[in-house]
């Protein structure tokens, strides 16, 4: 993030540190569990070259207060539309990185008048499969382990040895160097406190609990646009698939040679395609009526295949959601 200064305002009495750079149509920036604004720096500058960019420290997380407070995700999504009230901005495409798309999703889901476009990066809410080392936060002795993990000489010696892990030339190991700075960032009892209290809301032993499935059709008229490192340990790539079905008009990138953090791994390609993604799609408008007939309508049925020859017969809700998103 350069010499982009952090600011700081105060939200529900609770201190909330930010970055903002450039000008033009705003992205909103949402990093990952156990990270901060800075998983950014590698594409604020390319990205502020045509966009205003926010990068916020989410509550619990980097510079901003950690509180014991509501670590939900529709807690998040309410902290962003107050953060971006207090900065005087109305719309934004979100941009959520891991537990940054749950949020983002819900961020879209909650206020879809202040939602232009939808971007999600090795998203969180796509499928139940996420790393064990996830899952291990909600077991009984994580923040005892944690502790011991945070003293100062063990810390720095699995901090090395990470290091030295991610430097070998394997995919399997490419995001180690990501889980040494998290593991950092729990030296501090408050936000280890903080990514119990978020991890329990979403993930259990069996994996992700939240999920924008029986969301999706929702977002038929906003535009999307959906960001995986094929190598990604962390949540599987096929995730980027369900994607794909559940948001048949999304804009799905796969990229190669990359883990879970693909903004890191290949910053030009991803600001190319964050920027390119903006600049080849209306924002959203918000309709409130249009909003009800989705609500109404429910999940849209695929197309049924028809025979040869003869064209294929389409339910009257996709008929209707199509009118919708050519602005009829």
């Amino acid at each position: 993030m350069g010499a982009t200064t952090v600011q700081v305002v105060e939200v529900h009495g609770h201190r909330r540190a930010y970055v903002r750079a450039g000008s033009g149509p705003v992205l909103l920036l949402l990093h990952g569990l156990g990270c901060d604004r800075t998983t950014w720096e590698p594409v604020v500058e390319r990205l502020a070259e045509r966009h205003t960019v926010i990068a916020p420290d989410l509550l619990g997380h980097g510079l901003s207060d950690k509180p014991r407070a509501d670590y939900s995700v529709g807690g998040y999504a309410n902290g962003m539309r107050d953060l971006l009230t207090v900065l005087g901005i109305d719309k934004v495409t979100v941009v959520g990185h891991s537990f940054g798309g749950g949020v983002a999703m819900q961020f879209a889901y909650q206020f879809p008048e202040r939602t232009e476009r939808l971007a999600l990066v090795a998203s969180g809410g796509l499928g139940p499969e996420v790393t064990p080392l996830i899952r291990a936060v909600t077991t009984p002795g994580y923040h005892q382990a944690m502790g011991v993990l945070s003293l100062p000489g063990l810390r720095h010696a699995v901090r090395g040895g990470l290091g030295a892990l991610e430097r070998l030339p394997l995919s399997a190991t490419r995001d180690l160097g990501e889980v040494a700075d998290i593991l950092e960032s729990f030296r501090d009892p408050r936000a280890r406190a903080a990514i119990r209290h978020v991890v329990r809301g979403v993930v259990d032993w069996r994996g992700q609990v939240v999920t924008m499935a029986d969301r999706a059709y929702l977002t038929a008229a906003m535009p999307m646009c959906v960001v995986w490192g094929r190598d990604d340990r962390v949540i599987p790539v096929r995730h980027a698939e369900n994607a794909a079905r559940l948001a048949p008009a999304a804009r799905v990138e796969v990229l190669d040679d990359a883990g879970h953090f693909p903004h890191k791994d290949h910053p030009e390609r991803f600001a190319e395609i964050l920027t390119d993604f903006v600049a080849s799609t209306r924002p959203a408008t918000y309709s409130r009526a249009r909003w009800r007939r989705y609500l109404v309508d429910g999940p849209v049925a695929p197309p049924v295949q028809a025979e040869a020859g003869r064209a294929p017969v389409q339910p009257v809700p996709v008929a209707r959601v199509l009118r919708l998103v050519r602005g009829a």
